[in-house]
C-alpha cells in the first residue's frame, strides 16, 4: 500500500485529497499546522494525522522522523494569502505567503528527500493568479508564478522523484463559502471567464492530483486545471 502524507490536508482542497485518496486505498497521513484539525479527519478516513507546519521548519523534520520508514507521494496545499496593494504590503504577511508556497515545499524536499520511495512524487499547488496579473493579487501572483519554476527545479534536483505542481482556478471548494451571498457572483464572474463556460468543481483538482501521483513519465510540470482562464482575455 502506498503511503501520501497531504500537507494542508485538513480543510478545503487538501481535505478532499485525503479523502479521495484513502477512498483509493492509500495509506493518508494528514499533515496540519492544527493537529486537532488533522485529528478529526484522519478518524474520519481511517488515516493518520501529524503537525506539520510550513512556517516551522522544526515541524518538517519532526514529521520526516515520524514518517522515516518511507513515503511515497507528497501533496502540499499550503498557502497564506496577503492580497494588498504594493504600497500596503507588510513584510512578515508577505514572507509568510512565500513560505507557504515556496520556501516551505522546498524545506519539505529537505528533509524528506531521504524519506520518499525513488518512485514517488511531490505535488505543489500553485494558481491561475499567477498568469493573471492584477491589482491586489502581487504576492498570490508571484508566489503562485514561483511554484511553477519551484516544480521544476525540485524535479531535477529529487530525480528520479517527480515533481510536479497543480494549478488550479476558481474552485467551489469551500473557500469561497464566507462570501455568502456574494459567492454566487464570484463563481458566475470564474465561469464567465473560462474558455469552458463553468467555475471549477473539487474533483477537476482531485482527479488532476491522483492522476499525477500515478504519472511515472511526468515530471517538472504545471498542469493547469482552469477552464483555459489565463488564456482568455479579460
Amino acid at each position: 500500500m502506498e503511503r501520501i502524507l497531504v500537507i494542508g490536508g485538513a480543510r478545503a482542497l487538501g481535505a478532499a485529497v485525503a479523502r479521495r485518496a484513502a477512498k483509493d486505498g492509500y495509506d493518508v497521513v494528514v499533515g496540519a499546522r492544527e493537529l486537532a484539525a488533522a485529528d478529526v479527519l484522519a478518524r474520519e478516513i481511517g488515516a493518520t494525522a501529524v503537525r506539520v507546519d510550513l512556517q516551522d521548519e522544526s515541524t518538517l523534520a519532526a514529521a520526516a522522523e515520524l514518517l522515516k520508514e518511507g513515503i511515497d507521494h507528497i501533496v502540499t496545499t499550503g498557502s497564506a494569502p496577503h492580497d494588498v496593494r504594493a504600497t500596503e504590503l507588510d513584510r512578515d504577511q508577505l514572507l509568510a505567503a512565500f513560505t507557504a508556497k515556496v520556501v516551505g515545499p522546498m524545506l519539505v524536499a529537505k528533509h524528506f528527500a531521504s524519506v520518499l520511495r525513488p518512485t514517488g512524487s511531490m505535488v505543489l499547488f500553485s494558481g491561475v493568479v499567477g498568469w493573471r496579473p492584477g491589482p491586489g493579487s502581487l504576492v498570490k501572483g508571484v508566489t503562485n508564478g514561483a511554484v511553477e519554476y519551484a516544480a521544476r527545479h525540485l524535479a531535477a534536483d529529487l530525480a528520479p522523484v517527480r515533481v510536479n505542481a497543480v494549478s488550479p482556478g476558481v474552485v467551489d471548494s469551500g473557500t469561497w463559502d464566507r462570501l455568502g451571498d456574494k459567492k454566487a457572483g464570484l463563481l458566475g464572474k470564474s465561469a464567465a471567464g473560462t474558455f469552458v463556460g463553468r467555475h471549477g468543481e473539487t474533483d477537476d483538482v482531485v482527479d488532476t492530483v491522483m492522476w499525477l501521483l500515478g504519472a511515472g513519465f511526468v515530471s517538472g510540470e504545471t498542469i493547469h486545471v482552469e477552464g483555459g482562464a489565463r488564456h482568455k482575455s479579460a
